[in-house]
């Protein structure tokens, strides 16, 4: 049947605005729709942009390189700086024993920290030990201090003469020297990074564990099996995904650590793969540098696609069902109290005792002398008159020291803020538009920043920018800059806060509300 339009193309036209109403109108009515678009497009400006960048500068000459390939331009591709790092003649150096030791430790420290943190989860949430709600409150603790806390708190007590410098505890009161093992090395890092990272896996599991229904484990009482039996076969397999996840998020987050790794490591030239991206960067080699960033970004998605292929995709975030759900508590016995007394030793270990010899070191005049009659308030409280503090004034006194708190606690009041209005963006754009490509792109890419290494990520915006980018202006030397770094780096974290905060609300409210007449903004 011939059309009846007497306009050439009048039909497309008719079509192509139609759908482009019907698009229009989806985007009002449909919000999630434009705070996703919105999200992916700055998102993929700030995540992937910096990723582009490190791949770009592995492979074009950078000043460094000129010594060594002196015909070329700066800017010019080239593959020097993977065929130094894989095959050249320092690749021992630059990858090899780096990698090894990195991967070393992530395996160490992920069995001992997720070890650990999986039993006081289980002690604290599953069983009747005394003193719950403290214990769960210092189990985070270590989390929430930088890791290289305890190493300074380490080195107070195992600190040798063969370094320089004073010495520690342990050759003060003993006369025992340390030896070098466990004064610095692979040794005291797994230890302290142990100490540090087993809070992670408490978080990870002790949700997981509350949320075990006791009434799957009375079933198999009721079908006679033993309490051995009732773990392996019912209570582990309910655990195995979030065991997965703090198996795998702890060994990314260890190959990328740094504080640690560098206070014991680098006395000693122990280098792990982000120790030796800082040696590079630091000699102005780039390029080595981004090139072991981009194994490390290879390993982590590795890491995550092995843990989905084994464990599976498919997660439920249903908090309330039809059918509620009890986890009863399980009873120890006459071994309650000495739990309840080794949950406290290890704690009050990996809490208070770091922060006490940190404490007393700063009241220590004379570092290595540790008698009572060298205590000082100088460093906390003095005018800077004495000699030994170099004209110093004490940290309650230095403009300097106060000026920096107060930058430290601006920077993380401004990042906070960002992070909680893109976190909330962010989570409502992916659970309402849950299933869409849309979806599991913005998803996906607000996770993005955790596999990069700390070092590399700084390193790279700084570089990007040091120029203006179109209306965006050059950010280098600012607090702009610190605040957008901080920012990104936690999108993750905020990302995932927001989207378990939105799961929590049912879109019927929302419905009702259009139902009312109410605006989607309000």
């Amino acid at each position: 049947m011939k059309s009846n339009s007497l306009v050439p193309g009048e039909s497309t036209q008719v079509f192509s605005r139609a759908n482009l109403t019907y698009y229009i109108y989806r985007l009002v009515n449909r919000p999630e729709l434009l705070i996703g678009f919105f999200c992916l497009l700055i998102l993929s400006f700030l995540v992937l942009t910096p990723l582009l960048e490190i791949i770009r500068d592995s492979l074009s000459i950078q000043s460094y390189d000129l010594a060594y390939r002196p015909n070329a331009e700066i800017g010019d591709f080239t593959l020097f700086h993977f065929e130094r790092v894989f095959t050249g003649k320092l690749s021992n150096a630059l990858f090899l024993k780096p990698l090894l030791n990195s991967l070393a430790i992530g395996v160490c420290v992920t069995l001992i920290g997720v070890s650990v943190g999986t039993l006081l989860a289980w002690l604290i949430v599953r069983t009747n030990i005394r003193f719950k709600e403290i214990f769960g409150i210092l189990a985070v603790v270590p989390y929430m201090m930088p890791s290289w806390v305890l190493a300074l708190a380490w080195l107070s007590i195992f600190k040798n003469d063969r370094i320089g410098g004073s010495e520690g505890m342990i050759t003060f009161f003993f006369g025992i020297q340390p030896p070098n093992w466990v004064s610095y090395g692979f040794f005291p890092i797994v230890i302290c990074l142990s100490l540090h990272y087993y809070a992670y896996g408490y978080l990870l599991m002790s949700g997981a564990l509350a949320s075990v229904d006791s009434e799957l484990e009375e079933a198999g009482s009721i079908c006679g099996m033993n309490r051995r039996q009732i773990m392996w076969r019912i209570t582990v397999p309910l655990l195995l995904p979030a065991l997965g996840s703090a198996i795998v998020l702890t060994f990314i987050r260890i190959l990328g650590t740094f504080g640690t790794p560098a206070l014991l490591g680098l006395p000693v030239r122990f280098f792990t793969f982000s120790t030796q991206i800082y040696a590079s960067l630091n000699a102005r080699n780039s390029g080595d540098a981004y090139v072991l960033a981009l194994v490390l970004i290879v390993l982590a998605i590795t890491c995550i696609w092995i843990n989905n292929r084994v464990l599976g995709v498919r997660k439920s975030f249903v908090t309330m069902t039809g059918k509620g759900f009890r986890s009863r508590e399980i009873k120890l016995g006459p071994w309650c109290w000495p739990a309840t007394m080794c949950v406290f030793l290890f704690l009050a270990a990996t809490v208070f005792l770091p922060l006490m010899i940190l404490l007393w070191e700063s009241l220590i005049f004379t570092p290595g002398d540790y008698n009572f009659t060298n205590l000082t308030m100088e460093y906390w409280i003095g005018d800077g008159s004495i000699d030994e503090v170099y004209g110093e004034p004490g940290v309650f006194l230095s403009d300097g020291i106060l000026s920096s708190l107060w930058n430290s606690c601006k920077l993380g009041l401004t990042a906070a803020f960002f992070n909680g209005i893109i976190g909330l963006m962010v989570g409502y754009a992916v659970v309402r538009g849950r299933g869409t490509l849309l979806s599991k792109w913005l998803e996906g890419i607000a996770f993005a920043p955790y596999i990069f290494p700390s070092i590399a990520f700084g390193a790279i915006y700084i570089g990007m920018f040091s120029t203006s980018w179109g209306p965006i202006p050059a950010l280098y030397g600012t607090f702009a800059i610190l605040v957008l770094i901080t920012v990104v780096k936690n999108l993750p974290f905020t990302s995932r806060t927001g989207i378990s905060a939105m799961l929590q609300i049912d879109k019927s409210l929302e419905e009702t509300a259009r139902v009312q007449g109410i605006g989607w903004l309000k």
